[in-house]
């Protein structure tokens, strides 16, 4: 017995020690990243991606199937608008206003959190705000309002028309992309003076 609890307290001051100990290596799968998206994901895009790299190991996909992007493919905005209205959009993610990415614990008590009054987290996140704050007045009302629904929510520009008021789809998505194109172009007149 005595024996026993000598070779057991051995372990522990090798374990405490940080000796090395036998591990087994456990066989890593192989994923093969040069296989590209499924068809799913390319029938999910609907046409819209890119393809850049010729060979097999250097090609990459560039899905544009956000709403925005699909205006920019289908010609209804100009490439300066398109990516100045990215641009916006990239402004409010960085703010933090498009939320984190939360679960829900059932079992957890929720409580209110006063220190988050919507105040920025850091001094970068601050410029992000003033910056988009900044643009969001400059561009005006109604074109801010679509270009937060299109470009920072990805709604489509259907459901926006509908948001506007429009009874008709068709009314409804030629509003709503003749306000994005102008956001877009007062987004970049607004981002050359700045």
């Amino acid at each position: 017995m005595h024996m026993h609890s000598h070779l057991a307290k051995m372990a522990w001051q090798r374990e405490l020690d940080g000796a090395p100990r036998r591990q087994h290596p456990l066989p890593m799968p192989h994923h093969d990243d040069t296989a590209g998206p499924t068809a799913e994901r390319l029938a999910h895009a609907g046409g819209f991606f890119d393809m850049v790299g010729h060979s097999k190991s250097s090609r990459r996909f560039v899905m544009h199937d956000s709403p925005l992007a699909r205006a920019w493919m289908r010609q209804k905005i100009s490439p300066e608008e398109y990516y100045s209205l990215r641009r916006y959009a990239h402004h409010w993610a960085a703010a933090g206003l498009a939320g984190g990415l939360q679960s829900v614990d059932l079992d957890r008590v929720f409580v209110h959190d006063p220190m988050n009054m919507g105040l920025s987290r850091s001094e970068r996140q601050q410029y992000h705000r003033d910056t988009y704050d900044a643009a969001r007045i400059e561009i005006g009302r109604r074109p801010a309002f679509v270009a937060d629904y299109v470009a920072c929510a990805g709604c489509t520009l259907i459901e926006v028309g509908l948001m506007l008021g429009y009874q008709s789809e068709a009314h409804g998505r030629r509003a709503a992309t003749e306000i994005l194109g102008e956001a877009g172009h007062r987004l970049a007149v607004f981002w050359k003076a700045s």
